[in-house]
């Protein structure tokens, strides 16, 4: 089974490389004409081994192939969607389709000129037979050039009335930072988050948790905008009880992601 995986997984990276190169042509072409109205439009697609969102897996450990899409305009508003295979456990969903809009200016704060984001994003699930779908509202900041040149810091805050469709209010706080090492291509990345309900809804049956990430990418230099990076990702919730396959996907473990820019 490891074997058919990973000819599943080199497939998809092919398939992927090429749709990416398609893509980057089609955005030449439409450029100017963004340009004289504003707007600027960006987007990536992933490959990676296991889909983590605050430190939980999304596909019970398996693979995802995802892609994310941004249409900005010079005003600092903009709308995007991503889009990620799922597993949860059930026969359905199989897609996960988040929108969202917000808007982004920079701050006069002293010396440091951080970047604000608002928004709201909508967590959807069009597969799905029963409702899967929360909305939630997040704040942050970003900061260019904290303790090296390059490096970067950003804080977000975020926040539900309805976490993962479940019910009940949820924050959710986290500090990254990534950094680039010298100038060998390779960066560091790491993050802390924690989420808080009012509600005791974790598979621990506690209503709050930590959930981390630490690990190293590298920017292919003959590739433009593809990125590789192998991560440590991990919660703190308590597996005594669990099943394996919820186990693997709440425990820290190694996560490999291909992401191309455009």
């Amino acid at each position: 089974m490891g074997e058919i995986r990973m000819k599943k997984f080199a497939c998809k990276v092919l398939a992927l490389s090429v749709m990416a190169v398609g893509s980057t042509a089609a955005m030449a072409a439409e450029s100017t004409a963004l340009s004289d109205m504003g707007l600027s439009f960006s987007g990536s697609a992933a490959l990676t081994s296991d889909y983590r969102f605050r430190g939980m897996t999304q596909t019970q450990s398996d693979p995802a192939v995802q892609g994310s899409f941004l249409l900005s305009h010079k005003s600092g508003v903009y709308v995007g969607v991503f889009a990620s295979n799922v597993n949860f456990g059930y026969d359905d969903p199989h897609l996960e389709l988040d929108p969202s809009i917000g808007f982004t200016t920079p701050l006069n704060i002293s010396t440091l000129k951080p970047v604000l984001d608002v928004g709201v994003v909508e967590y959807n699930y069009p597969s799905a037979t029963d409702d899967f779908n929360w909305t939630e509202f997040y704040a942050k900041l970003t900061f260019a050039d904290v303790l090296v040149p390059g490096g970067s810091l950003l804080t977000n805050v975020n926040y539900t009335d309805d976490w993962a469709a479940i019910g009940g209010s949820s924050w959710n706080f986290t500090l990254g930072y990534s950094a680039p090492i010298a100038d060998t291509g390779f960066g560091a990345v790491g993050s802390v988050g924690y989420t808080t309900m009012d509600k005791s809804v974790l598979p621990d049956g506690d209503d709050n948790y930590f959930d981390w990430k630490v690990g190293v990418n590298y920017a292919v230099k003959s590739i433009p905008g593809l990125t590789a990076e192998l991560a440590a990702v991990g919660t703190n919730v308590d597996t005594d009880g669990l099943s394996g396959a919820t186990e693997r996907g709440l425990e820290t473990g190694a996560v490999f992601t291909l992401t191309k820019t455009f």
